[in-house]
């Protein structure tokens, strides 16, 4: 039986999951390049892209995927049982990462094969954590605890980015292994403290098909927009793809399916009438847009730092992935001072103001990154991402916290599978999404920009044009991974060494490429950050529909009723 010390255990060791699965869904993006050069491959040659995309993205896409199945589990056979499980499956495939005994292509498909495992145990964290701590704390303590678990978890994604450069530094094998230790504690204590106190529906069977066809229509679909941004056909991306098409329109489709068999079958994966729920359905509305315009911005961030203001004030290249991590700061410092705040608050004032009121804050915030040069003072960048940082905490745990006050206790398995679900799938598709307006914005004037700037340095006209015609796509991707983009776009054409020392010393030097890129770059950041203002703001409008705060009373039977003013309302 749980003792009354109980809550705060289950808070602190599904805290610790949620950091840890969230803090390695993005600590291999700023060791990306070490972890190339370890295992003797160049990611950014045409027959490899894919291997860094899917090195980059399977463990966020199995996440989406997987956490609505993992948590209707949970409802059936136990939510404690299927987070302990989560852990010990993350810590296998942590393990078994930093163990890669391959090189090159057969290197890469073992970290991705092994990434998918680990992301499997990931997903089981996160689709339980929200509803054991639901389970563990009551309806006016909720928020608190959702503020400390939520912030953890969206601001583990920004310490991985600095944890992953830290360690590639000494060795890239560190990036998987440091989180082992960790790892073990947790599933050891886990299976030690957190005891079951749900009620398990064991009578209830697996909705095989339903769940078949949720996992084919949302990795189709997924999928294809990931690969979108791929160029195909003489094409800048790769929409034009007929498996891009099709993964598009047929996951759609297949989506459908999904949610006509849940409306027939007698057990569903997933109950679809808890969307008549206002407060679930505009709360995860919100979180899919917040989501979107929050993981977007994150990797136009980084290109912004590496690729244009690091080079500028004296970063090589190869030392910028680390410091962009380190620069980003301050977007952390933003949610941890907000979440647990924000979370304690909504507890005694309900959701609607503190989530709507952080998705307009975010929503001004990313006007005021639109407003600053390019090469901006680094204190009135801080301060926005700082801002951009306590809209994103104010509206994460109260968002949460009304999503699972909202739900019956025997769905808040598959209920948190489902929010997570939305804000999984929304970080995925935010990189197809911005990636593709980034180069959309790119290709109107980075060619004659970049063909000008290397025919004046003394690259031949036709090497210039071949250079020109390029896809931004290699172009971002390469100051992504921090890599020189000049040099890297020139080497297979062999002209460097035919060049004058100077020019050679001038286009793969620190400050050539951001000079060249900057206004191309800028004209493309209005296009993403607009929409990233606009996702904010009717994020904000869907939050301020999900009317005032509501707890779902599991003693009454039917339709669930707002809870009375003076006891959970407000």
């Amino acid at each position: 039986m749980p003792t009354k010390h109980y809550p705060w255990v289950a808070l602190s060791n599904t805290t610790l999951g949620m950091l840890l699965a969230t803090v390695n869904s993005s600590i291999v993006i700023i060791s990306l390049p070490a972890i190339f050069r370890g295992i003797h491959l160049n990611p950014l040659e045409p027959g490899n892209v894919s291997y860094l995309l899917w090195v980059l993205m399977g463990y966020m896409l199995v996440s989406a995927v997987l956490v609505v199945t993992l948590g209707r589990l949970g409802d059936m056979f136990g939510r404690v049982r299927m987070y302990n499980a989560g852990f010990a499956v993350f810590t296998v495939g942590t393990v078994a990462l930093g163990l890669d005994p391959l090189h090159g292509g057969a290197g890469a498909v073992w970290l991705i094969a092994w990434r998918v495992f680990q992301g499997i145990g990931g997903a089981m964290l996160m689709a339980n954590s929200a509803a054991i701590l639901t389970d563990a704390f009551p309806a006016d303590r909720r928020g608190m605890a959702m503020g400390v678990n939520q912030v953890a978890g969206i601001a583990g994604s920004f310490l991985g980015l600095v944890a992953g450069g830290l360690l590639s530094e000494v060795n890239w094998r560190l990036v998987f292994f440091a989180s082992a230790p960790i790892g073990l504690i947790g599933t050891l204590w886990a299976y030690r403290s957190l005891v079951e106190t749900a009620t398990r529906s064991l009578r209830t069977r697996i909705d095989w098909i339903g769940n078949a066809t949720f996992a084919v229509g949302l990795t189709a679909l997924l999928a294809a927009i990931t690969y979108g941004i791929q160029p195909y056909g003489g094409h800048d991306m790769g929409w034009t793809n007929p498996w891009v098409l099709a993964g598009v329109i047929g996951g759609v489709v297949v989506l459908a399916v999904f949610c006509y068999i849940e409306t027939r079958v007698d057990e569903p994966m997933f109950h679809l009438d808890l969307f008549k729920i206002r407060a679930f359905a505009a709360g995860n509305a919100a979180g899919l847009l917040a989501a979107i315009s929050r993981g977007g911005m994150q990797f136009m961030l980084i290109i912004w730092l590496q690729g244009i203001w690091l080079p500028l004030h004296g970063y090589d290249f190869e030392d910028t992935p680390l410091w962009a991590g380190i620069y980003l700061l301050p977007l952390t410092v933003g949610f941890l001072v907000a979440g647990p705040i924000s979370g304690h608050l909504s507890d005694r004032h309900g959701a609607r103001a503190f989530a709507s009121g952080g998705l307009a804050l975010s929503a001004l915030a990313f006007l005021g990154l639109l407003l600053i040069p390019t090469d901006f003072n680094y204190w009135a960048f801080a301060a926005l991402i700082f801002l951009n940082g306590v809209g994103s905490g104010l509206f994460a745990a109260p968002n949460t916290t009304a999503i699972m006050n909202a739900v019956p206790a025997g769905q808040r398995g598959a209920a948190s599978g489902m929010r997570a679900t939305f804000m999984n799938a929304g970080m995925v598709l935010s990189i197809g999404v911005f990636f593709s307006l980034m180069i959309a914005g790119l290709s109107n004037s980075l060619p004659k920009t970049l063909t000008g700037g290397l025919t004046s340095h003394g690259v031949p006209a036709d090497v210039a044009g071949q250079v020109g015609r390029t896809p931004p796509v290699g172009t971002l991707f390469a100051a992504f991974l921090g890599y020189n983009p000049i040099q890297n776009l020139l080497e297979p054409f062999g002209v460097l060494s035919k060049l004058d020392p100077h020019d050679v010393a001038t286009l793969t030097g620190r400050s050539y490429f951001p000079h060249l890129i900057a206004d191309p770059f800028h004209h493309g950041l209005v296009i993403v950050f607009s929409m990233a203002i606009a996702m904010s703001l009717i994020g904000a409008l869907a939050s301020l529909l999900r009317g005032r705060r509501y707890v779902h009373d599991d003693s009454a039977t039917g339709a669930p009723e707002p809870v009375k003013a003076g006891k959970d309302a407000t």
